[in-house]
């Protein structure tokens, strides 16, 4: 019997060799494609360390967990893992191939410890005295019980020593690579017009005789390995332990997490690797994935700038409305303001913040954090504004996953300035993006803010699409209040996230409200009228949305669907009325952004939203959906839909067989959205403010 939708890990792996399509793609900048290589690299470390570590987790506890993740056969899905694995493996060695060429003639040369003149050898020598040495720590590994601790992420070599004297046995040690400390890249003496670069691990190869001169052997040869372990953290039941000291000891735990892959170099001693198999207790059969003499390609997103032509990536530019000498807090009281990254600047949104930081008349800021900028200017507003007297809290979700060392940091530093860091809700993530600023006014209190689909992080909103809704609705504020409300107190229930008449959140509405719209739309459809919808998400794996849909396409509703990443539904059947248009972006910029739009008998009724389709949005997590009603808001976001629904540069088929295929392409109209996108708000024109109604705080 055929499953009713496609296994959302398979999806996800679909989704990651769309990655790898645009290293491939030789139109894209050559910077470009190694850094996709790099985050093609990045998320398949973290495929493994969550997803694939939850199927083993399933394979081995069987029956006794509750399947909440769709998957019908969790060995079979790892099995396949393997599998498509090893293959995309095979493909990434291709394109790095024909990268390292391209580089070449580029006279860019990434050279090994084999392919250096006599100044780059002694430079090398001189190098690893200086910064290297002192750094690593070579483990001496035969004679251990068990391997000594294999940090997840780092870069290992494994050493292989021989001798011709038959009398010394082969000796194996163990030496981590010091990337995070010296850097994975260095660059090297350069000859005129050349760009040689040569790569820590190969500087640490070079000198190996020098680390093991003690031993006395004549032949050193190593090869690069991997470990990627289960990253997730335990929260034992302990009453007497807060959530923070919860976390706090599941991050030291993760340290002890149970390897889910082992990446190596094809070409490894088949003795060593033996061993280092055996000693960290992982079966060949398991996720043991042959590779190239380079791992860990995610350090290759941040490859030397050495190319000779530069990435033409646009600078954002400031929303038309905020162009004129009024403050930001002047222009939302007017009117709600639509911030659409990476190509609007996310510096209104530190704007804002600073004017409440700084205005007399506001009294408390409140707001959510999800994944903070390592130098955070929007928590630096934050402080500026505690130290000016405003009460100022933070919902800073602890349990962001990969994020949570940095919240951590983040919490204390934050009660350190005398800012409330609101307690995180157990077992419930609060993933909605929301700011509500109060401040007085003619002797009244009034409030203004944001809602945003994305987090409100000003170094990733340059490179994330996402939008933020800046305004001062009172209906919005009200529900926005009400939000906090729960969060600040969720003992009392659910109650205030009933409340909401105009935000829709998860747990409580969402996915009830989608419901309705989308019987709303079956309704007009069956009666013979105009009926369509339009999702954009990340991750589209619902089980009961995805059948909704399909009932929707049976009865004649036009469905079109715009889905980056994970992609559960069929999108191909015989019983659809009329053909589901489902594609994929991958470009540029990560497509982040979640819009919800319904005919809705014409009236276009049109969302915003921080929540995916997925069962842990819409029923584990505190989520935002915002209705948009401004006309002018509402034409912007249905012309980006449209624009990105015509994508024949960027856009790939969401098919039943998962092929990646292109849109049929349009040579006499090639439209890539990404960059039609841009301009479509770049021309869009200023429009005055009307002085008589602006408020003034200063």
């Amino acid at each position: 019997m055929k499953k009713s939708i496609i296994p959302r890990d398979l999806s996800w792996l679909s989704f990651n060799e769309r990655v790898l399509q645009e290293a491939k793609d030789t139109s894209v900048p050559l910077k470009e494609r190694i850094r996709f290589l790099g985050i093609f690299s990045n998320n398949l470390d973290e495929f493994f360390r969550v997803r694939v570590a939850t199927l083993n987790r399933m394979v081995e506890m069987g029956s006794k967990i509750k399947n909440m993740h769709l998957e019908y056969d969790p060995k079979s899905i790892l099995d396949q893992i393997q599998q498509v694995s090893i293959q995309q493996q095979i493909q990434f060695n291709k394109v790095w191939e024909q990268l390292k060429n391209e580089l070449n003639r580029n006279h860019i040369h990434l050279l090994t410890e084999k392919q250096l003149n006599r100044d780059q050898q002694k430079f090398v020598i001189n190098f690893f005295e200086e910064e290297v040495r002192s750094n690593i720590i070579p483990l001496m590994i035969e004679d251990l019980e068990e391997l000594p601790y294999i940090r997840d992420k780092s870069l290992y070599l494994g050493v292989l020593m021989t001798s011709r004297n038959a009398t010394q046995k082969r000796k194996y040690a163990v030496i981590e690579v010091p990337s995070k400390i010296v850097g994975r890249f260095v660059k090297l003496p350069n000859t005129p017009g050349h760009h040689n670069i040569i790569l820590l691990e190969d500087i640490i190869r070079y000198n190996l005789k020098s680390i093991f001169s003690y031993f006395g052997y004549d032949k050193y040869q190593s090869w690069v390995f991997k470990v990627t372990k289960d990253a997730e953290i335990d929260m034992d039941n302990d009453l007497s332990t807060t959530i923070v000291q919860k976390i706090e000891k599941g991050l030291k735990n993760r340290r002890k997490g149970k390897p889910v892959r082992f990446a190596y170099d094809k070409d490894i001693d088949d003795g060593l690797l033996d061993f280092l198999l055996r000693k960290l207790k992982i079966n060949r059969n398991e996720s043991v994935i042959p590779g190239g003499r380079i791992h860990n390609f995610r350090h290759f997103m941040d490859f030397p700038d050495v190319f000779p032509k530069k990435g033409e990536r646009k600078k954002p530019f400031v929303h038309p409305y905020l162009k004129s000498s009024l403050r930001v807090t002047d222009v939302i009281f007017q009117r709600d303001i639509l911030l659409n990254f990476p190509y609007n600047s996310f510096n209104s949104v530190i704007d804002l913040l600073r004017e409440a930081a700084f205005d007399p008349n506001v009294t408390s800021i409140k707001m959510t954090a999800y994944r903070l900028a390592s130098s955070s200017k929007v928590i630096n507003a934050l402080i500026n504004a505690a130290r000016n007297g405003k009460s100022v809290s933070v919902m800073l979700e602890l349990r962001a996953r990969f994020d949570e060392e940095a919240n951590l940091e983040w919490k204390e530093r934050l009660e350190e300035e005398g800012i409330t860091v609101i307690p995180i809700i157990p077992n419930q993530k609060v993933h909605a993006k929301l700011c509500i600023i109060k401040r007085k006014h003619n002797r009244q209190f009034v409030s203004y803010g944001f809602v945003s689909t994305g987090n409100f992080n000003e170094k990733t909103s340059n490179i994330y699409g996402d939008h933020c809704l800046l305004t001062a609705n009172k209906k919005i504020m009200t529900d926005v209040d009400a939000v906090f409300k729960y969060l600040e107190n969720p003992k009392t229930g659910l109650k205030h996230l009933q409340s909401c008449s105009t935000l829709v959140p998860c747990p409580t509405k969402l996915r009830t409200v989608l419901v309705k719209h989308i019987n709303q739309e079956i309704k007009a459809a069956k009666a013979g009228k105009a009926a369509s919808i339009i999702i954009k998400v990340n991750s589209l794996s619902d089980e009961q949305l995805i059948t909704k849909l399909e009932e929707a396409a049976k009865a004649g509703v036009h469905l079109k669907l715009i889905v980056r990443g994970i992609f559960c539904m069929y999108s191909e059947n015989p019983k659809f009325k009329y053909p589901i248009q489902a594609i994929s972006i991958v470009d540029e910029y990560l497509e982040h952004a979640r819009v919800f739009y319904f005919h809705h008998g014409g009236k276009h009724q049109i969302y915003i939203s921080s929540a995916d389709w997925m069962v842990r949005n819409l029923d584990h997590r505190v989520e935002i959906t915002c209705p948009v009603n401004d006309p002018d808001i509402k034409k912007v976001l249905k012309n980006i839909l449209n624009i990105q629904l015509q994508d024949n540069v960027k856009a790939r088929i969401l098919d039943n067989e998962l092929s990646n295929e292109y849109v049929a392409a349009d040579k006499s109209n090639a439209i890539r959205s990404q960059v039609e996108i841009y301009q479509y708000l770049q021309q869009k024109k200023t429009i005055p403010l009307p002085a008589d109604k602006v408020i003034r705080s200063l």
